[in-house]
């Protein structure tokens, strides 16, 4: 039985670009829009042309794109001109793009209130823009902002505004739940109808996050008939963010109501892709990844609990409702104080790390396990150390150098252009095979200063870490007091993309600091297969 095919707008560029925080570069433009082009996407917004330098450089020519076509995203010609006097359309028609996306209000209210002007002006305004488009060659669309709000007030005037763009030749009407605060039945009952109005393969939707049911609101929409779908990687967006297509991608492919019936572009070699695509994205934004994410969150195939891991271990369906390979992520089972011998076997079995069920020293890795995490150490969010321990444990981890000392100091002085600052020095003794060997270094605080001196010189061992950097630094109190306990998480990252998380605890945040750092060099040698 043949499928109907859905088509994928991805607007991360120009609606993800509204997330507080996010500010994309021309560079960060052209590598995201590619990564979105190879992935699958049908559209690409790119921006807004004319509304900043940025936007207005990105489409001054278009990109090498293999499928997506590359859109401009615009208002409507404003109340009182003409499309040749305006020059928001006027930057849209010259802008180098396959498609236009207008936005147009389709509430009476907010025509009313914030644009101040007429319902038949804006009629008009729609009629007059689409069609300048069309006439321009482009592929033509209209978002119909505030369209679920507008036609809860009046389902006479958005259906007008709607009606009005189709019959002026848009490809597609999109209907906005610009607020955000429409329920997945309202969306469904409401797209429904106006499927009696204008073909659902000319509808799109286009949902707001601000109840948690963009996903739902969207995929509601198109079991109504809409068939083009729009969102963002990582569900950026303004306020609340925009429908997450990396959730509505793989519930597309996977989930049989809506496989069975759709096809969208982004083939299942492509989706594989899709936990390293959502993560490189947050890297680029210098933003930590949603662990908690579906699918492609670090925590969207993990368990902790011994009976689940035990039922996993025969059969990973138990607990899991799509395989984690299929969006290229993992399962992962969790060494916690519940850990229980199905959990350490299934942690070592991930991590590669060869062991005998027969042998004793899995209980001991076992009991070890908990009194740690009972001292605070937490190897559920640490799998390096965790590493470290069941190989130390089941076996040994060469001693590759020696911290025979390490000392840090904090001073306040005037730099050479009469600034007062604060720096840390840190000076590292290390022995590596019988040679001693002393680094100092600067930092912008003790733990920088720490980091950079430990893996300024390993001796024959440098090679191996000249591609290790520390890109997160986590610090927890445990308890209270003048004697606090302190946790500290570090993240690295190697010259090949590949990250991983160490601990370390104890009263003095600089000693749990550089047991982390410890860690993270060692790990590092021990996955580089370096001779001890």
């Amino acid at each position: 039985m043949s499928r109907e095919r859905l088509y994928l707008f991805d607007t991360t560029l120009r609606d993800g670009a509204q997330t507080n925080g996010v500010d994309f570069t021309l560079a960060d433009k052209r590598v995201i829009s590619g990564m979105l082009d190879e992935l699958g996407i049908d559209y690409v917004e790119g921006g807004y042309p004319g509304a900043n330098p940025t936007d207005t450089e990105f489409f001054s020519a278009k990109p090498d794109f293999n499928h997506a076509r590359f859109t401009a995203f615009g208002m409507t010609r404003r109340p009182g001109r003409s499309v040749s006097n305006d020059p928001g359309v006027v930057g849209l028609l010259e802008a180098r793009a396959d498609a236009i996306c207008f936005v147009a209000k389709s509430s009476a209210y907010q025509v009313r209130v914030a644009l101040e002007t007429t319902k038949e002006e804006n009629l008009a305004s729609i009629r007059d823009s689409v069609t300048a488009a069309n006439k321009a060659g482009r592929e033509v669309m209209l978002d119909c902002e505030h369209f679920f709000d507008g036609y809860k007030e009046n389902a006479e005037f958005a259906l007008a505004c709607a009606r009005t763009a189709y019959e002026s030749g848009a490809r597609w009407v999109v209907l906005c739940d610009t607020n955000g605060g429409t329920m997945p039945h309202e969306v469904e009952s409401i797209v429904a109808e106006v499927t009696k109005h204008i073909p659902g393969a000319h509808l799109g939707i286009h949902a707001h996050n601000d109840t948690e049911q963009a996903v739902a609101n969207s995929l509601a929409a198109v079991r109504a008939g809409v068939r083009q779908i729009q969102g963002t990687l990582n569900g950026l967006g303004e306020r609340c963010g925009n429908a997450n297509l990396c959730s509505l991608i793989p519930t597309l492919k996977l989930k049989r109501e809506f496989a069975d019936r759709f096809e969208i572009r982004v083939s299942d070699k492509n989706m594989a892709k899709l936990t390293k695509l959502s993560r490189t994205l947050d890297d680029m934004l210098n933003r930590a990844p949603n662990r908690h994410a579906p699918y492609v969150g670090e925590s969207a195939f993990v368990t902790k609990t011994g009976i689940h891991a035990s039922a996993m271990l025969k059969d990973p369906q138990t607990y899991e409702h799509v395989a984690p390979a299929a969006v290229g992520n993992h399962r992962k089972v969790l060494v916690s104080d519940q850990a229980g011998r199905s959990n350490v076997i299934a942690e070592l079995d991930r991590a590669g790390i060869a062991y005998d069920k027969s042998d004793p020293k899995l209980a001991r890795l076992v009991e070890e396990l908990k009194e740690r995490e009972a001292a605070g150490f937490a190897y559920e969010s640490a799998n390096a150390s965790f590493d470290l321990l069941a190989r130390r444990t089941l076996g040994k981890v060469p001693e590759y150098f020696r911290v025979e000392q390490f000392d840090v100091n904090v001073e306040q002085r005037y730099n050479a252009n009469g600034r007062r600052v604060t720096v840390a020095l840190a000076v590292v003794k290390v022995d590596v095979a019988g040679e001693r060997l002393i680094s100092a270094a600067e930092g912008n605080g003790p733990v920088n200063a720490l980091d950079v001196a430990l893996r300024k010189d390993l001796g024959k061992y440098q090679k191996y870490i000249e591609g290790l950097k520390l890109i997160d630094y986590r610090v927890r109190i445990l308890n209270g007091g003048t004697e606090a306990i302190t946790r500290v998480l570090i993240e690295s990252e190697d010259e090949a993309g590949e990250h991983w998380t160490t601990v370390g605890v104890s009263p003095n945040i600089i000693d749990a600091s550089f047991q982390a750092l410890m860690d993270s060099v060692i790990y590092k040698l021990v996955k580089s297969g370096a001779p001890a």
